[in-house]
């Protein structure tokens, strides 16, 4: 792989009607709201425009998906009707959220974009696949169910899309990735996407990608400069309690929390709601159905507290969440950029407090050496354990 790294320059962002995007694309990116395009918009499009296979690493919620999405819909409008993009994406909810910003800029285009993942019933997605989808969003072992059925034909494929690469090697998805990719055609465009850039991702860019131009924005460890950190000492066993006491305040209106664990999930939700406080749990354990109800209460505002284990942490593009709550502090600094990263997206301000028991400190202090900086301290009476606050 031949790379051509850049850094952007996060100060002199361009506008959209200045990246090549066809009229009915600008108009659909205004009617989204949006008039400035984050750095990696403004490097990555152009360039997938012209045809060039890109890897683009930048920090969660820098706008990578409309990086991809606009300049792919570009090169298909007009064209005939068959299966010429492919998206892959580690999670279901990221799969979803994928297909809604191809539906959202590809309205009245006559583009059909089908998402294909698991834990659904097999049929619905079988005939849609089989009328005929230009743009296909897929988790990795759902359309290998759908390859060896023959229920989808990737002959006239143009572009391939590995979104939130690193999060797939996470997950184990590397075998399934190779027999995907070595069914489609070999002649194709490739965009990689990932916040990260493990050693695992490296190589997968270069099996996959031919001499990409990498657009690098920030560093792997940054944390997006649009949030607010703070660290709340507290004993473990009062940790719900802050967190009601937290909730209760009115400027906490869309409050996303981490747990680590499924189970510390569902005793979250059901503490706060002998609180009164109604929420919801989003986990690995709860149906599909019950995890989208769950996200879309939460984007309606029908409720305002989310509480979720880490997979949460990737791909949730949800407007306005105003907080992001470690209630358990995340073993790797990496994971703490993803969780708080679903807050102050799009240049957005946002908050993340991360609750403190004294044996997660060592946690915490690494976490800041990764930040390259401290994370200021919020001792609130009854809660702090004591001289943690001015550690």
């Amino acid at each position: 792989m031949t790379d051509t790294i850049e850094t952007l320059d996060v100060e002199t962002p361009t506008s959209f009607a200045e990246l090549g995007l066809a009229p009915e694309l600008l108009r659909a990116v205004v009617s989204a709201g949006y008039t400035i395009p984050t750095p990696i918009q403004a490097r990555a499009i152009p360039l997938v425009l012209r045809g060039r296979d890109v890897m683009g690493l930048a920090q969660t919620g820098t706008g990578k998906t409309a990086a991809f999405t606009l300049p792919i819909i570009q090169r298909l409008l007009g064209g005939p009707r068959r299966t010429r993009a492919l998206v892959l994406t580690p999670t279901r909810e990221l799969a979803v959220q994928v297909k809604e910003a191809f539906a959202g800029y590809a309205e009245n285009s006559g583009l059909f974009v089908c998402d294909v993942y698991g834990g659904v019933p097999l049929g619905p997605q079988e005939v849609a696949l089989r009328a005929g989808a230009d743009v296909v969003v897929a988790t990795p072992g759902r359309l290998l169910d759908h390859m060896e059925r023959q229920n989808v034909v990737f002959d006239d494929l143009e572009v391939l899309v590995l979104d939130e690469a690193d999060r797939m090697l996470d997950m184990g998805f590397a075998p399934q990735l190779n027999r995907i990719v070595a069914g489609i055609p070999k002649y194709r465009q490739t965009l990689l996407f990932s916040a990260t850039m493990p050693p695992e991702v490296e190589a997968l860019a270069r099996k996959y990608l031919r001499k990409p131009f990498v657009v690098q924005v920030g560093l792997r460890t940054q944390a997006a400069s649009t949030v607010s950190h703070a660290v709340y000492p507290v004993p473990r066993d009062r940790k719900c309690a802050l967190l009601a006491e937290l909730l209760r305040k009115t400027e906490l209106d869309s409050v996303l929390v981490f747990t680590r664990t499924k189970h510390g999930a569902d005793k979250v939700v059901r503490n706060l709601e002998r609180e009164g406080i109604a929420a919801l749990a989003m986990h690995a354990d709860k149906s599909q159905g019950q995890r989208t109800d769950a996200l879309d209460q939460f984007k309606k505002g029908t409720i305002r507290v989310l509480v979720a284990t880490d997979i949460a942490q990737r791909g949730l593009d949800i407007a306005g969440i105003s907080h992001v709550i470690n209630y358990d502090v995340p073993a790797q600094p990496e994971d703490y950029v993803h969780r708080i990263g679903r807050t102050g997206r799009a240049a957005a301000t946002g908050d993340a407090f991360t609750f403190m028991a004294a044996d997660e400190i060592s946690m915490v202090r690494l976490i800041e050496h990764t930040l390259g900086q401290p994370i200021p301290r919020i001792s609130v009476p009854g809660y702090d354990f004591g001289t943690v606050a001015a550690d």
